[in-house]
């Protein structure tokens, strides 16, 4: 994502005040850009804070109609399409995670600070306050590519647009990570070993990882979930666990009923179940997003579900484009508001 680079030293102290929001209702024919960002279509605007969390206030909105969309580090969606009438605009508040590497903890390191885009069809920033929010509880995502946060489109990760659905007051913090089996993501120090000294009392943390254990026995998988959730709750934390979501891969009569699309593996291991399993061995909340995905993709059927993979583009029937990403998140955001596990003031 490009960036503007801000030289001021208040951009390293306790509260990064980019612009007042103390603005009109009504903005000028020529709003100016807040300072720190350039650009108009998308504004683009950076920050140089240190890692942490971020409370971020944005006025849009001006003097014509506009239809403005937020993402922020690595192409995360913290803002779905706003809508404002000409002359009017509204204030959005929402969290944002400044991690380094800013998108998977193994990839690229990206750009350092915070990095924010206002795009969309007709994008309006009219004012910006970027504050500190270290006490802000957090949301953590343990998982792999389907979940992470994808740099290059059109991959697109289900976590990387759950913010969106999540008021400010939760930080979403995702960790996961291309390639990762449950074993791997125990021994890679980016990865469990880097997450849970993070994690504090109440945090929550959802753990889907299924895609690349497609060797792993069924003693061992039950095993690295386990230890997973016993060291979470030593941290105070509360573990949900989350069936994968399907592969793409029908039958001849329009089912996803095999192995290769509900994530049956090489050694006949059937991992959702397993899943489901230990969600009620050890009274673990469960999203099963398996059941979920398999209804939707089933509903669309072999020709309209291609748009939410990348069958089209890459003939990749794993990994979401950006409208299955935002589905599938949805669904997350849904379980997680049904099931009372986050506070219902948090949900958009």
């Amino acid at each position: 994502m490009p960036s503007v680079r801000r030289t001021a030293p208040a951009l390293l102290t306790a509260v990064a005040a980019v612009a007042a929001l103390a603005t009109p209702a009504v903005a000028e024919p020529a709003a100016r850009t807040p300072a720190g960002c350039t650009g108009s279509a998308p504004v683009i605007c950076h920050f140089d804070v240190a890692p942490g969390t971020y409370r971020v206030t944005a006025r849009i909105g001006g003097a014509t109609e506009g239809r403005t969309t937020v993402t922020a580090e690595t192409r995360r969606t913290v803002l779905g399409e706003t809508p404002t009438a000409a002359g009017h605009q509204v204030v959005r508040t929402f969290t944002v995670n400044v991690r380094e590497p800013e998108g998977e903890p193994t990839g690229a390191s990206g750009s350092p600070g915070l990095d924010l885009a206002f795009d969309g069809p007709a994008p309006l920033l009219a004012g910006l306050r970027v504050t500190p929010a270290p006490r802000t509880p957090q949301l953590f995502l343990i998982g792999d590519s389907t979940v992470c946060d994808q740099l290059g489109s059109p991959y697109t990760g289900w976590g990387q647009e759950l913010p969106q659905y999540l008021r400010a007051g939760i930080s979403v913090a995702n960790y996961a990570d291309s390639g990762e089996s449950s074993q791997t993501y125990l021994d890679q120090p980016q990865l469990f070993p880097t997450v849970r000294p993070l994690i504090r009392r109440g945090d929550t943390v959802l753990i889907q990882l299924a895609h690349n254990d497609k060797q792993t026995t069924e003693a061992d998988y039950r095993a690295n979930l386990t230890t997973m959730i016993g060291a979470i709750r030593a941290e105070g934390g509360r573990p949900v666990l989350v069936t994968p979501i399907v592969r793409r891969w029908f039958n001849a009569d329009g089912t996803l009923d095999n192995g290769t699309a509900l994530l049956v593996n090489g050694l006949g291991v059937d991992l959702p179940a397993q899943i489901r399993l230990l969600a009620a061995e050890h009274d673990v909340p469960l999203v099963d997003l398996t059941a979920l995905t398999r209804q939707r993709v089933e509903e669309l059927g072999p020709d309209a579900s291609k748009a939410l993979y990348l069958t089209d583009e890459k003939r990749d029937n794993t990994h979401t484009s950006e409208r299955g990403a935002t589905e599938y998140a949805a669904m997350v955001r849904d379980a997680l508001r049904d099931q009372h596990l986050l506070p219902g003031r948090l949900f958009r």
